[in-house]
């Protein structure tokens, strides 16, 4: 199949484009049989122009194809919503799936280790999440002289890799730096940010930094602290207390979505909650219950769910030589308590019942 371009389809086009301007913001599977995507001129390449598109996704697999896919870790909801994806598109597709995950970060040996050992045989195809832009590079280009590599949700060097399934992180630290550069415009009463990225050698944090910080030159917010590290719960916890030691006068706690689940705890410990604000860069179980509570002020989504699904659905593109666009990701939306109910979970975080699923045979 084909994303819709013909003359016919343009009218569901203006459609999508009505309905965007009378609801708002929408989940990215936007219809039924059709996804609501994003993707790039020049694939690989998030700098260039993008456009959205009406995705048909395949109705199945042509044989049961077999699947690696190798996580960072599953330590949060996050990647935990990516897992659900990909097994309900593995059973909808009708292929075998096994999954791995490095633990964290930090575990670059073991992600190498773990790709290795899990393509080695019985695998046409690795699906990765990288814990390193180019840490995994050299394995990968090995891999893949043997089967292909999809890349998916966080962004590698492209030696190696046939396809990619992502969105912007540089746009995804954009999209949280321009909620906190409208409520504090250049010359309005200045603010302090304490600043948690992630880890800095990981596939994501070069990027969210970026946009983060380009979108807060024009407004009074200075970020004063700025603390890395994976994560973890634990990890991040650390990060807070030291951060808020450092610098008490912070009104602001930015950072991951665990760095944000975390915050919401410390603020409350310390009877903070009232004068330091909370935002996330992503979009988490705990993000969303942060938001509808009032603890966290805002997140942009780039729907996991949604992500994990079109990682399996572009592996199994590749394999059957069905690949149309080599660069794809959901269209990011900011969640706020304005419009919360409205965007709902259903493509962004997995169900409470659901746990991580390493098998589908």
């Amino acid at each position: 199949m084909r994303y819709l371009q013909t003359r016919s389809n343009r009218f569901l086009g203006v459609l999508f484009l009505f309905f965007l301007l009378i609801k708002g913001p929408f989940p990215a599977f936007a219809a039924e049989n059709l996804w609501l995507l994003e993707t790039w001129e020049r694939p690989f390449d998030y700098s260039s122009p993008s456009r959205t598109v009406q995705y048909a996704p395949l109705a199945s697999a042509s044989k049961k194809w077999r699947i690696c896919a190798s996580y960072p870790h599953l330590k949060d909801s996050y990647w935990l919503s990516v897992n659900y994806g990909m097994v309900e598109e593995a059973r909808r597709l009708g292929v075998a799936l096994r999954v791995v995950e490095a633990g964290g970060y930090p575990n670059l040996s073991r992600q190498i280790s773990q790709i290795q050992e899990c393509t080695a045989k019985n695998t046409d195809i690795l699906v990765i999440g990288g814990v390193s832009f180019k840490g995994v590079t050299p394995t990968i280009k090995e891999i893949a002289k043997r089967i292909p590599v999809v890349a998916v949700v966080n962004d590698i060097a492209d030696d190696g890799i046939t396809a990619k399934t992502g969105v912007s992180w540089i746009s995804m630290g954009r999209r949280i730096g321009e909620f906190l550069a409208r409520a504090h415009p250049k010359g309005s009463a200045p603010v302090k940010v304490a600043w948690f990225p992630g880890p800095k050698a990981s596939g994501w944090v070069p990027f969210v930094e970026e946009g983060f910080r380009s979108a807060l030159a024009d407004s009074s917010a200075e970020i004063v602290v700025t603390k890395y590290g994976d994560t973890g719960k634990e990890v991040q916890l650390i990060l807070i207390e030291e951060a808020l030691e450092e610098r008490p006068d912070v009104d602001y706690l930015v950072g991951s979505a665990v760095t944000a689940g975390a915050a919401v705890s410390v603020l409350r410990a310390k009877g903070l909650s009232k004068r330091i604000k909370v935002l996330a860069d992503y979009f988490t179980h705990a993000v969303y219950r942060g938001i509808k509570r009032g603890k966290i002020l805002a997140a942009p989504t780039d729907f996991a769910i949604v992500q994990g699904r079109l990682g399996i659905e572009q592996a199994v593109r590749v394999l059957e030589g069905k690949l149309t666009l080599k660069h794809v990701g959901p269209a990011i939306t900011l969640i706020d308590s304005k419009n919360v109910n409205e965007i709902g979970t259903s493509q962004s975080l997995a169900p409470a019942t659901f746990t991580p699923t390493f098998i589908i045979e």
